[in-house]
């Protein structure tokens, strides 16, 4: 915009309505559309740019406002085209605001030396009183902080991050707060060291401080009545509501904070909802949940997961009921004192409580459920694959992510069959065939480790991972010719084990060869390395279809995918599916004749899955 000084008349004009300055030479004003008319007891002190102002502001429905700038002392602001100012109890000072703005009734709004606006905090999560392992920016998603936290022993790694992490920040940090377009910031006490984009919403807050809020016209931020926030950054899309307490915070796209919540040291990704509770050294990946006054997240990773409270564990155990979250909440204790252990499901990372922290090994029994009795723990392995809640849960996630398309910076896969998952299926499987050929087949239960199998879930584990195993290779198998890839894979990238970095799906030599490429120099920026995370999730497809080839040349014990192979492979797949949906439809006949539901709900559910013929070809 094009500045010049005041004319005689427009101080005059302005002095009349009781506005002073210490100098009027500082003060500029846009070279048209600029009207002192509408400045009334107004100081200025510094520097100050002004815009043009000629269109109304609405205040609310049907309530407009002549832009203008009333009752406001402002020091070193520049103010852009259209903007209402007024009620402003204390000052403006080092501040630039966009065009089109309202702020009305606030205490003050300032930028002091030195802040980097939230920019570069480094904060420890999983181990509140540990090392910092997490540095928040603006371009942080669940990937970034996921690597960050699994790689912080990697003393070079973790220098680069922060060395490229430091570089982007002063490359893109303003000289002082910054209030983007159509900003409306009313009834709030203090703003301090922050920088508000475009189209944000900030009413009745208590007081932000150091913080950066990442709204945009398609994904605007809300901040509501009593927020305290510091050191944060806050997403596209978000809200932060009711009396919300936050500190050195991440929050994501599309995540609410509600009613009191408190947090510190934490991070929150993707749809996550938390309220009423409380989360310290907390990483909440993609589609978290807790509601509960009594909740408290701490030292943990958590996705698709929804947090019980101390007295009510939320029955997690429903699932065709619709106001429930399903049966994803993994390692959750239910109402009536069982755990259930369902790792590697949909999600990422599974929480286990209690014995399951005591044995890793019990992740490789995937999709299963944890049952104590007395002093016994019964393990009933791959039940879950065949649950109502898990076929719910499949087909409902997608439809939560409320984050517009271009706003969608943590990569999430809604894959609940994997070469991730897979893997630890047919892990899972082996152990299960193992145990069976070790102790034979005329056993009541098996041992394994400290867990009891009873010998009937032993085998339908392994029927129930063959089912999962066969579902896979045919859905890929189709993908692979409707796509236009299948035959002999053109990469061998895939191949081996895979990772899951909080949704994002990898292969482990993908995972170590950007771990390489940090410390060696290759990515010279911190754009490089989000961009080689969306590079590694493009070629999701490519990389799956090299694992998935090797996987059914070993399971059909062939060299090559002839014709008749394809027909074998397409006709197991269609058996597996239908064999899946009457264990399904089993379960949900169950859960109907223990009361849980009423008819037309199993009625409308078992509907559902008389469609699912309809995905066979």
């Amino acid at each position: 915009m094009q500045y010049r000084s005041l004319t005689f008349e427009e101080i005059e004009t302005l002095e009349k309505n009781s506005c002073w300055s210490e100098d009027w030479s500082r003060v500029e004003v846009a070279e048209e559309g600029f009207q002192p008319k509408y400045f009334h007891r107004v100081m200025f002190y510094g520097d100050i740019q002004l815009g043009s102002f000629q269109k109304n502001v609405e205040i609310a429905p049907g309530f407009v406002k002549h832009s203008g700038i009333n009752d406001a002392t402002l020091r070193n602001v520049t103010v852009g085209d259209d903007c209402l100012i007024e009620k402003v109890g204390n000052y403006i000072n080092n501040y630039t605001i966009g065009n089109d703005c309202l702020i009305s009734n606030i205490s003050v709004m300032e930028t002091t030396e030195g802040t980097s606006f939230g920019e570069g905090n480094l904060i420890s999560v999983l181990n509140e009183v540990g090392d910092g392992n997490v540095i928040l920016f603006h371009d942080l998603n669940s990937q970034f902080a996921a690597f960050m936290v699994k790689h912080f022993g990697d003393k070079d790694l973790k220098n680069a991050i922060r060395r490229l992490i430091s570089e982007e920040i002063a490359r893109t940090n303003p000289d002082r707060g910054t209030i983007g377009d159509h900003v409306k910031i009313v009834n709030t006490r203090e703003i301090t060291n922050t920088v508000i984009q475009d189209d944000c919403e900030i009413s009745g807050a208590s007081r932000l401080s150091d913080c950066t809020i990442l709204s945009s016209e398609n994904a605007s931020v809300y901040i509501g009545t009593g927020v305290i926030c510091e050191n944060s950054i806050i997403s596209d899309g978000s809200s932060i509501i009711n009396s919300v307490k936050m500190q050195d915070c991440f929050v994501g796209e599309a995540c609410q904070i509600a009613n009191g919540f408190t947090a510190s040291q934490s991070v929150f990704f993707a749809n996550s909802f938390m309220a009423n509770g409380e989360a310290c050294a907390a990483f909440c990946g993609p589609f978290c949940a807790s509601h509960h006054k009594s909740s408290l997240l701490i030292g943990g990773m958590f996705s698709f997961y929804n947090a019980g409270s101390g007295t009510n564990f939320s029955n997690h155990a429903y699932k065709m009921g619709p106001m429930h979250w399903g049966i994803l909440e993994r390692g959750t204790k239910t109402a009536s004192g069982s755990y259930l252990l369902m790792p590697a499901t949909i999600g990422t990372f599974s929480v286990c409580f209690g014995k399951l922290m005591h044995h890793p090994n019990t992740t490789a029994l995937p999709f299963s459920y944890l049952i104590a009795e007395a002093d016994k723990m019964f393990l009933v392995p791959g039940r879950n694959i065949t649950t109502v809640g898990l076929y719910r849960d499949i087909r409902k996630w997608p439809k939560r992510d409320m984050r517009p398309q271009n706003s969608q910076k943590s990569i999430v896969n809604f894959d609940w069959l994997s070469p991730f998952s897979v893997g630890e299926i047919l892990r899972g499987k082996k152990i299960l065939e193992n145990l069976r050929q070790a102790s034979g087949d005329n056993v009541s239960s098996y041992n394994y480790h400290e867990y009891v199998i009873n010998a009937t879930s032993l085998r339908k584990g392994i029927k129930y991972y063959d089912i999962a195993l066969r579902i896979y290779m045919g859905a890929v198998l189709k993908r692979a010719h409707k796509w236009g890839f299948f035959g002999k894979p053109e990469t061998e990238t895939g191949l081996g084990k895979w990772n899951d970095l909080s949704g994002l799906l990898l292969p482990a030599t993908e995972e170590q060869r950007l771990i390489d490429d940090i410390k060696n120099g290759t990515l010279e920026t911190i754009q490089e390395v989000v961009e080689r995370f969306c590079e590694i999730n493009d070629n999701y497809r490519v990389y799956q279809w090299a694992w998935t080839y090797r996987l059914i040349l070993e399971y059909y014990g062939i060299k090559e995918i002839t014709e008749a192979d394809d027909e074998r492979i397409k006709q197991d797949y269609i058996e597996a599916r239908r064999a899946w949906i009457a264990e399904i439809r089993k379960d949900a006949e169950k859960e109907y004749e223990m009361g849980d539901v009423d008819r037309e709900v199993l009625d409308t559910f078992v509907n559902s899955l008389d469609h699912e013929t309809d995905f066979e070809n």
